[in-house]
Parts: C-alpha cells; structure tokens; sequence
C-alpha cells in the first residue's frame, strides 16, 4: 500500500521559479540555447564542486568492494533513475564487473525505465519491499540519486539499507534534504533552479551523469580493473573491440606482435589481463590464479614474473 503523498516544504532550490527567464518562449533560438548551454556548464561546475565527496564516496566503496563478494547497487526514480541504470549497465562492457555484484534498480521496474508511471516514487513501503528482496547486506554500496533528495522511494531504499549495514552514498541537488542526511557520503551537487523551472532532467540530471560517471570510473580504477589508462578487463565483444583488445594488449606490452597478441587473447578468451601474463610465460590457470592472488591488479602481477627472472 503506498504512503499519502506529503508536499515537499520548504521549496527546494530545484523546485525554485527563476523569474530571469519568464518571457523564455519568447526568445531567439540562439538565446535559448546560450542558456540552456550555461546551465549545463553550470552542472559541471557544480560536479567539481564535489569533488572532495566524491573522492571519499570512491574510497570508502573500493574498500567495501576489494575484498569481499559485496553488490554495488544504484537505485533512484524517474529521470535520475534511469540515469542510474544507465551508468551501471555500462559497467560490465566497460569493466567485466559482474552481473552478480551489479544491482540496478529503478522505482516502477523495468517498465518505468521507458514510460513515467504515476506514484511510484512515493510509494515508500515498496522500497522497503525491494531492499529486503534483494539482501541488501553489509558488503553492499548503495549509491542513491534524487536531485529533489526528497524522493520518498529512494529515501527508503537508503535509510533501509544502512540500517542493514550497507555502505551508503546519496546523490542530490539541494542541501539539507533527507537523503543526503541518510547517506554515510553525502554528495551535493549544487545546479540550483533550472532553466526551464523544476526540470531536474537538466542541469540536476547532467551533473548525476557527470558524478555517476567519475564515481564508477574510478571505483573501476581503484578496484584493479585497469591498467594506466586502458581498459584490460573490457567484456563486451565484437570485431571492432577485437581489433581493440589486440591494441589494449599491445599498451601494456609494447614489444608484442600483432600474431602474438591474437595467440594470447585467444588462450585467454579474450581477457586482456589474462593474455598479458600468457605472453610473459604464465599458462592460462598460472596466470587466473596469479590475477586472483594479486586481487586483480595486472600491474602487480606482471611485477610478480618479473622479480621471478
């Protein structure tokens, strides 16, 4: 049974009216476009503005994810919902985190992620529903975004969830608001009133893709699932990432051919990790176990073989 809807008091500076731009329909195109262009700046600035947060929030969730099976998880509603889920399923194309260790949910399911349905966001006893269906647990981060940060959906889903000792991170663009209090790593985005009045999709929603975006990254970074700058735990497969997979495997090891390359990716199935340690003598197990022991990291893993010459 959902809660009553409660009204949202006080007015939230995404919520406020900017008077500024009362005549905008009135106005050029070229007009219309500068604004709406430095409001979008305005998102970025308001991202570097959080950079501190953001730094720990990655911190703290790399050492929660490191060594244990844990979930990251990333809920919201409506916009910033699908923009959640939108930066968790390229997580495994980009990084091969696992299905089982990715959790993305969206207020409504799947069915919202494509049409607004009505209410759901309110809707606070499913939130707990889906925390408890899910397991939510210790080994857990959850990452929760709601540019009101009054979202009562996605405030449950925080609230219950560190009750249940998950790591908890709030997303949102107005201070002082309940789910940045719920949150063990607050993250304010400060894009203030849009443009066009209450539309969060904008400004609020470029500076969430913007934070999502820098905060997986670098999870993905401080979780050993690059090397430098490339992508050597890439999962995502087809003839352009193939030709990639043979460059990626070459950055890491200058001195291989273009045939050794193709040999090594294919005893690794095209892992690139794993074909690195095969074109430095370790066997397809030798190298598994050698990633496993090292929690991943290739760099320590190739320094490894190396002090064993």
């Amino acid at each position: 049974m959902r809660d009553s809807v409660k009204p949202y008091a006080p007015l939230v500076a995404t919520e406020t009216i900017d008077r500024t731009f009362s005549d905008l329909d009135q106005r050029s195109n070229s007009d219309i476009l500068t604004n709406l262009l430095d409001s979008q700046q305005r998102a970025v600035d308001a991202v570097r503005q959080a950079d501190t947060q953001l730094c720990d929030a990655v911190g703290a969730s790399a050492e929660r994810l490191l060594g244990a099976d844990g979930r990251l998880v990333m809920v919201g509603a409506g916009a910033s919902g699908r923009i959640a889920v939108q930066d968790g399923a390229e997580l495994w194309p980009t990084f091969s985190w696992p299905h089982e260790r990715l959790l993305c949910v969206m207020a409504g399911g799947k069915d919202a992620l494509v049409n607004s349905i009505e209410g759901v966001e309110d809707d606070t006893a499913d939130a707990s529903t889906q925390v408890a269906l899910h397991t939510i647990k210790e080994q857990d981060v959850v990452i929760a975004v709601a540019a009101s940060g009054r979202s009562p959906w996605t405030c449950q889903w925080l609230t219950e969830s560190s009750s249940r000792g998950a790591l908890c991170i709030g997303v949102a663009s107005n201070a002082g608001t309940p789910l940045l209090a719920a949150a063990h790593y607050p993250v304010f985005l400060d894009t203030g009133p849009e443009v066009l009045a209450g539309s969060t999709r904008m400004a609020a929603g470029t500076a969430q893709k913007i934070a999502l975006n820098l905060f997986s990254t670098m999870l993905m970074i401080r979780l050993n699932r690059t090397y430098g700058n490339l992508m050597v735990d890439m999962g995502a497969r087809n003839i352009k990432l193939d030709e990639r997979r043979i460059r990626l495997l070459q950055g890491v090891l200058p001195d291989v051919s273009d045939a050794v390359a193709r040999d090594c990716l294919s005893q690794a199935q095209g892992w690139i990790k794993l074909a690195a340690l095969i074109a430095r003598g370790d066997t397809p197990d030798a190298g598994k176990r050698r990633l496993a022991s090292h929690q991943g990291s290739l760099r320590a893993s190739l320094f490894a073989i190396s002090n064993q010459s």
